[in-house]
C-alpha cells in the first residue's frame, strides 16, 4: 500500500466524534456561505463519517459518498446508506468520478488532499463535476509536527492548495488557518 494512502484496516478511526470537534461543521458552513444547495460530492469520503454531518447541517437532497477503497464503500452501504439513504456510495479511481458534468453544488475533501498523487487532476474532476458558481471545500492537516495525522513531510501547504485550484479554473474564496489542526481552502468555479 502507498505509505501516502489511507488504511483501511484502520477504518475505525475515522468515526471517532473527535473529528467533529477538531473540523466542526459549523466552522465549514459559515465560510462557505451556501443557500439551499441540492448536491454535495465528498471524494475520499471514507467511512462517510463527514457525510453524515453535512447532510446534518445542511440538508442537500444527496451526497455521493466517493472513494477509491472497496472495504470504506461496503462498509458505507451496509451502515449508513441504510439510516441515510441520500448518502449513495460511489466507486471511483483517484482521478476520475463516474457521475455527470456540472453535477454538485460542493465539491469536499478532509484530509485527502496529502494523499494524492496527482492534485491537479483530481481538482480539474472536482472543477467538472460542479455546477457553475459551485464550491470546493479541502481541510486538511496543517504542515506541522503534531502527534495526529500523516507525517508532516507529506503534508500539504495551503497557500500551494490556493495555487493548485488557481491553476484548475478556480476563483479562491479563501484560506483559512484559524482551526488548531487544521486548514481550510474554499475555491469556487468561474
Amino acid at each position: 500500500m502507498n505509505d501516502k494512502k489511507f488504511d483501511p484496516k484502520k477504518l475505525k478511526k475515522l468515526n471517532n466524534p473527535q473529528r467533529l470537534v477538531d473540523i466542526p461543521v459549523t466552522f465549514i458552513a459559515d465560510k462557505l456561505n451556501m443557500k439551499k444547495p441540492e448536491v454535495f460530492v465528498e471524494i475520499g469520503a471514507g467511512t462517510a463519517f463527514f457525510c453524515i454531518a453535512f447532510l446534518d447541517h445542511f440538508k442537500p437532497e444527496k451526497i455521493y459518498a466517493c472513494d477509491i477503497s472497496t472495504v470504506m464503500l461496503t462498509w458505507i452501504r451496509e451502515n449508513v446508506t441504510p439510516h441515510y439513504p441520500e448518502i449513495i456510495p460511489v466507486q471511483t479511481t483517484e482521478n476520475s468520478v463516474p457521475l455527470d458534468d456540472n453535477t454538485a453544488d460542493l465539491v469536499f475533501m478532509i484530509n485527502l488532499h496529502h494523499e494524492l498523487d496527482d492534485p491537479s487532476r483530481s481538482l480539474t474532476e472536482s472543477y467538472r463535476l460542479l455546477k457553475p458558481g459551485g464550491k470546493i471545500c479541502i481541510l486538511d492537516w496543517k504542515k506541522e509536527e503534531m502527534t495526529e495525522g500523516p507525517p508532516e513531510k507529506i503534508r500539504c501547504h495551503p497557500e500551494h492548495v490556493n495555487e493548485q485550484l488557481d491553476k484548475s479554473g478556480f476563483k479562491i474564496i479563501q484560506i483559512s488557518k484559524e482551526l488548531p489542526k487544521h486548514f481550510l481552502v474554499v475555491g469556487e468555479k468561474h
